[in-house]
């Protein structure tokens, strides 16, 4: 029994000892800034909500109530190839491409606005509730913000929601997502109103990584409008990047995505 007992007391202390060690430092969320490899014009006077790019285009929403509109723009040059007008004095915000169309979200209208894209023509409205800020296409998905911490997932075609995942930085909750890139089963997302993008794994919610992108602007003073907003995945690491009222867009390299 006296064996028996010392034997216990010997597993209870090492039991102890071990729970009470101090755990190893979560590995710290890199925090990278992107390599510009050129400066490209890009309208001052867009208030930029999105970029999606698809071969030789590149599509811009320009926001604010009543001054909306979907562009067409070079890549390459910064150019406006056409652009159309938000139907109802809309409030542009985020877009992406499925097939043949651009679904794109109103900021507080109610409705998401299904384009032609050879024409840039309305075809159809989807109810929304609530505020719509960022959208992209993961697979067989949407992914949606709308300004909270809260990623939304729906459903191609109906636009009706079939999930949603809180993200969290370092454990933390966050806010302000913004716009939205899909790229290889990742997001990338714009933290408003901060310079930072965040990667975000998606069936967690926790950011691996973030983008720094204040080095980007260098064109004196900035007004608090003039908040980044723009994202585009080009190919491998290299996307194009801007924000409101920017006089430039940048394509960039992103170490490590």
């Amino acid at each position: 029994m006296a064996s028996r007992l010392a034997g216990l007391a010997t597993g209870f202390l090492f039991l102890t000892a071990t729970l009470c060690a101090p755990t190893a430092a979560a590995e710290p969320i890199p925090v990278v800034t992107p390599v510009v490899l050129a400066e490209i014009p890009h309208d001052p006077n867009s208030y930029t909500e999105a970029f999606e790019v698809e071969g030789d285009t590149l599509y811009e929403a320009s926001g604010l109530a009543g001054r909306s509109d979907l562009r067409e723009v070079d890549p390459a040059t910064g150019a406006v190839r056409r652009s159309v007008p938000l139907p109802d004095d809309y409030f542009a915000e985020g877009i992406t491409i499925v097939d043949d169309t651009i679904w794109q979200l109103t900021y507080q209208d109610g409705v998401a606005i299904v384009w032609d894209k050879a024409t840039l023509t309305p075809i159809r409205e989807i109810p929304v509730t609530g505020e719509g800020w960022g959208l992209c296409r993961d697979g067989d998905r949407f992914i949606m913000s709308d300004g909270s911490g809260r990623l939304q997932f729906r459903q191609l075609g109906s636009f009706d929601q079939i999930g949603a995942v809180n993200v969290t930085r370092d454990g933390a909750p966050v806010t302000g997502l913004n716009e939205l890139e899909c790229v290889n089963g990742q997001v990338w997302a714009s933290l408003w109103p901060t310079d930072e993008v965040a990667r975000i794994d998606p069936a967690t919610g926790a950011i691996t990584m973030i983008v720094d992108v204040a080095p980007l602007w260098h064109f004196g003073e900035r007004s608090p409008a003039q908040v980044f907003s723009g994202i585009a995945h080009l190919s491998g690491d290299e996307f194009l990047l801007t924000g409101k009222n920017w006089p430039a867009m940048y394509r960039v390299s992103i170490p490590g995505a």
